[in-house]
């Protein structure tokens, strides 16, 4: 019976799946090819709808496997409900519709206005145009993604995970996940992120590959 089970592990395909941090992606593509071109503002046009399946095959190699089962991906993401409608429906209506890719987007939260470093009041209006000064920030995009890696893999959903960021944050959920049999990879952009490829399995260097996924 145990050479069986062991016959039939041996023969089954390896099961992948990608978890993508949108912002941490994109931004960083961007400050990455406005290095490289010299040019200001630059905006990084990614194919999603062959991102997550070209970062599995990458991570295949890595493996040293010539077959393998993709399971899909997952893309967290943030978005501001009152500067960003377009954004949002981006996200809900086109990219979460792609075969494969599901999408998870939170609402960006306030973000307390800036203080003046001498007299520590609250700068609520700008000095110079006086608008209302209103900030937003991201939170929970990576505990949403340490908390899906694990339940997943509690699912036994996948063999291997690609985390596609640069966040050391996720550092305590990848260890975890490594000590209970799971492999991650990182596809991130070197030296930034180096704690989180050191705690992976492995890692890749995504710009490296930027002419493969980029859209034209």
């Amino acid at each position: 019976m145990t050479n069986m089970s062991q016959a039939a592990q041996s023969t089954s395909r390896l099961r992948i799946r990608v978890f993508i941090d949108y912002w941490n992606l994109q931004l960083t593509l961007n400050d990455r090819e406005s290095e490289t071109t010299g040019q200001d503002d630059v905006r990084f046009l990614v194919r999603w709808k062959d991102f997550p399946g070209l970062v599995a095959g990458k991570a295949a190699e890595l493996l040293k496997v010539s077959e393998f089962s993709y399971e899909g991906a997952i893309i967290y993401s943030s978005y501001n409900p009152r500067a960003d409608p377009k954004f949002k429906n981006f996200l809900s209506n086109w990219l979460d519709r792609q075969p494969g890719i599901q999408v998870v987007a939170l609402e960006r939260q306030p973000k307390a206005p800036p203080k003046c470093p001498a007299c520590h009041q609250v700068i609520e209006t700008c000095p110079k145009c006086n608008n209302r000064i209103e900030a937003t920030v991201e939170k929970g995009v990576d505990t949403a993604i340490a908390t899906d890696m694990i339940r997943l893999a509690w699912e036994d959903a996948y063999d291997v995970a690609i985390v596609v960021s640069s966040d050391g944050d996720l550092v305590p959920a990848v260890k975890f996940l490594d000590q209970k049999g799971r492999k991650i990879i990182q596809a991130g952009f070197p030296p930034s992120g180096v704690q989180l490829a050191t705690a992976c399995w492995a890692s890749f260097d995504l710009f490296a590959l930027r002419e493969e996924f980029r859209r034209l």
